[in-house]
């Protein structure tokens, strides 16, 4: 059977700061559709691969595609659509905490508004029926007019996630989307991204600490260890003991 082609592929690729190695060697294909889990300890390099793949990091050595473009060789205008195809979700939310839920939301048309229909909205909020449907799509329809910095971490989330479905993009990141959440807050958000990722089709690619929400809710898992991937496959495949190496306390050497 014939695969689509990859909506990223990474070729050789090398992240380096000041000299320091983030990634080393990364070869990686992702398909349409697929949800994907980075795992890995902290400093591992989830991170800096969501960086780029969205764009905002350009490698140290080697290739990044997206959408069939070698992000490097893509001039501004045509960069500027293929980025517009990818929407982030922070661990920071990136929300503006004094704008109503209903600004931070339209903030996901940036890229197709012009200047002027964007500074309207901000007096006069445009397009309420589209933000009213995804934010009923995550769950907290009522929040609409709410002052963002007035929520809960969970609902802020949310209104991240609304954000990025007003975009819509053909694939969704999400870096550590759950790191700042309590436990019943994290299931609430990932269950919610897998879900919204199988209702549309949309390819979903999560950095995550816990292992058991990349088991339980994803198909595929990345494990970073040291900028190098120690392992890529199914989820049902991923066993304890890659678990336990990829996690394995190394003795400091004297």
């Amino acid at each position: 059977m014939n695969l689509p082609a990859p909506i990223f592929e990474l070729k050789n690729v090398t992240q380096k700061f000041h000299q320091f190695p983030c990634l080393t060697d990364i070869n990686l294909q992702i398909y349409p559709g697929e949800r994907v889990a980075l795992v890995g300890s902290s400093g591992a390099g989830k991170s800096t691969l969501i960086s780029l793949l969205n764009g905002t990091l350009q490698p140290s050595q080697g290739e990044v595609w997206v959408l069939g473009h070698n992000l490097a060789r893509t001039r501004s205008k045509l960069l500027r659509q293929v980025q517009r195809q990818i929407g982030t979700i922070y661990q920071q939310f990136h929300l503006v905490d004094n704008l109503r839920v209903v600004h931070n939301i339209n903030a996901g048309n940036l890229g197709r508004w012009s200047f002027l229909k964007a500074a309207i909205s901000l007096i006069h909020p445009l397009e309420l029926e589209t933000a009213a449907k995804v934010l009923m799509q995550v769950g907290i329809p009522e929040k609409l007019y709410e002052r963002t910095d007035r929520l809960s971490g969970g609902q802020r989330q949310r209104v991240a996630i609304a954000r990025v479905l007003v975009q819509n993009p053909a694939a969704i990141l999400a870096d550590e989307p759950i790191s700042s959440l309590d436990p019943e807050r994290s299931r609430e958000i990932i269950n919610l991204l897998c879900d919204l990722s199988q209702q549309t089709g949309k390819t979903l690619i999560s950095s995550l600490h816990a292992i058991e929400y990349a088991r339980n809710h994803f198909q595929r898992i990345i494990g970073l260890r040291h900028g190098r991937i120690l392992f890529d496959a199914p989820a049902e495949e991923v066993s304890m003991t890659m678990v336990e190496d990829l996690y394995r306390i190394e003795p400091q050497r004297r």
